[in-house]
């Protein structure tokens, strides 16, 4: 296939297709007639040699292709979308945009706090959506980046993109203030007899794998998909949980837990901002990750 050849509106007219699997309304939605969208349509059919919309009764129904196709399209044309949006320049204070960042709560918590307050003052354009990492992060970074502006994410989880450094964390355990078992310090039988409650993603893995290493294997009676969910679950139980030191001070007020230190070198967390290579040098992007590194640099010193 010759790239220079193809008509990239094509993307656009094959998604409306995909998506809405019916000519007219996939016409109405990008704005072309119904006579052009089926002209694009029998485009698309010669090009990929397949039907792609077969007619299944009084509806169209999608071939294995076109359902092949329809994640695919979608994600090609979120990147050729900001892959156009790029600009040569930007004005924090009087552009409008939106970024979209994919975090977990605990990112949104201690850094997304103070970005949005950042943003707030020097560019009241400019929104901000945090949205909840998928589970499919490690497997799917790329399409996940296509898609964002930029992914909140320790090192040591993904890798192959360019990022950011913010801030370090250390880990910490919590214990509920009248634990029966546990004084002032966890020993590592502790932590291998001990109930715990754990953050259920699967990028939560460097810390679960040191625990590993140490032959510890912790015996899980609650899971869940908050960080900040970590001390109400801890509070008047035998529970433990593993949550990082920035968090655990920013909730204290939240339950009746305190914080221990691990009974071993826990190995620091350090947060980054990742993003997708099509947005290096993008100006937008640029001052972005540059706000980022501002506030990553405010939060450090904060625990000097």
């Amino acid at each position: 296939m010759n790239l220079a050849r193809l008509d990239l509106n094509l993307v656009v007219a094959l998604r409306a297709l995909l998506e809405e699997r019916n000519v007219t309304r996939a016409g109405e939605r990008v704005g072309l007639s119904q006579p052009a969208m089926s002209a694009a349509l029998a485009r698309l059919r010669r090009h990929f040699d397949d039907e792609l919309l077969a007619r299944n009764g009084g509806h169209y129904s999608l071939t294995a292709l076109g359902q092949v196709l329809l994640d695919r399209t979608s994600t090609v044309y979120d990147l050729l979308d900001r892959l156009f949006s790029s600009q040569a320049s930007f004005d924090p204070a009087h552009e409008q945009r939106e970024f979209r960042l994919l975090a977990s709560d605990y990112a949104v918590a201690v850094f997304g706090a103070e970005l949005a307050r950042t943003v707030h003052e020097s560019a009241p354009g400019i929104r901000l959506r945090f949205t909840q990492t998928p589970t499919t992060v490690v497997d799917d970074t790329g399409v996940l980046l296509s898609a964002a502006d930029g992914l909140l994410m320790p090192h040591g989880v993904v890798s192959d993109f360019p990022a950011t450094d913010l801030y370090e964390d250390r880990w910490v355990f919590l214990v509920a203030d009248d634990h029966p078992d546990v004084g002032d310090r966890l020993t590592r039988e502790d932590l291998a007899r001990l109930p715990w409650v754990t953050y259920q993603r699967t990028y939560d893995a460097p810390a679960v794998r040191q625990l590993g290493m140490l032959g510890i294997e912790p015996r899980v009676e609650v899971s869940v998909d908050s960080f900040q969910a970590l001390p109400l679950l801890v509070a008047g139980t035998r529970r433990i949980a593993l949550v990082q030191e920035r968090l655990a001070r920013l909730l204290a007020p939240v339950a009746p837990v305190r914080t221990l230190a691990p009974p071993y070198e826990a190995v620091p967390l350090r947060e980054a901002l990742w993003w997708h290579p099509v947005h290096t040098h993008d100006a937008a992007h640029i001052w972005l990750r540059e706000t980022a590194a501002e506030v990553g640099g405010r939060i450090r010193e904060k625990a000097e």
